[in-house]
């Protein structure tokens, strides 16, 4: 079996900046805190899963010193996400974790569901397919699973609006690929969403 790689992308959770489409409900700063606390939570989970090396692909840089006011364990890698829409970003990810005899778990911070338990089980399911997705109730995904790289899983994607899924699952099945799909989790990105937020187990810090 190979090694699973886990890479998280993150924005900065700064006011204006990270969840800007909770800032009616939230403000700017309340939006920013919780950018954070999901932030925190996903590295959180994404350790006990204790499935093998994390990282976190970050926006802005990784050299930026906003990063280092979030005191993040020194077991967790930070990366730059570089230029280019969400597709380009993660395709880079993925092709260079790929490229190095690993397998990627790829994976935003807005999904508190997606648990240690919920990562091992997409892991688990990732040792004798190419792919594995967990969707999203909105009609993106909360996780993309890979064995394999090829650049059409990521590109001409319409990212953020309820065909991500749809356009994925049909990328993967041009190629060909075994996929296993596991049941859909709710992400928090509108205002609406906010009643799927659970009670946050996670320290304020890690």
């Amino acid at each position: 079996m190979k090694p699973v790689r886990l890479v998280i992308f993150a924005k900065a959770p700064l006011a204006g900046f990270a969840k800007t489409r909770l800032i009616p409900a939230l403000g700017q700063q309340g939006a920013a805190d919780l950018a954070r606390r999901l932030l925190l939570q996903t590295l959180h989970e994404a350790l006990n899963s204790q499935l093998g090396p994390v990282e976190l692909c970050v926006t802005p840089s990784a050299a930026d010193a906003v990063w280092q006011t979030l005191h993040l364990p020194k077991a967790v890698r930070l990366a730059d996400q570089g230029e280019g829409d969400l597709g380009a970003r993660m395709a880079r990810a993925a092709e260079r974790v790929i490229a190095a005899g690993e397998s990627v778990l790829l994976l935003g911070t807005d999904c508190p569901q997606l648990d240690a338990v919920q990562l091992q089980q997409a892991a688990l399911a990732l040792q004798d397919t190419e792919a594995v997705l967990v969707p999203a109730f909105d009609g993106g995904y909360v996780l993309l699973g890979l064995n394999r790289f090829d650049s059409s899983v990521f590109s001409g994607i319409a990212w953020s609006t309820n065909r991500v899924m749809d356009e994925t699952m049909g990328r993967l099945k041009q190629l060909e690929w075994r996929v296993k799909t596991r049941p859909a989790l709710h992400d928090i990105d509108e205002p609406s969403d906010l009643k799927w937020l659970p009670t946050f187990a996670a320290p304020d810090t890690l």
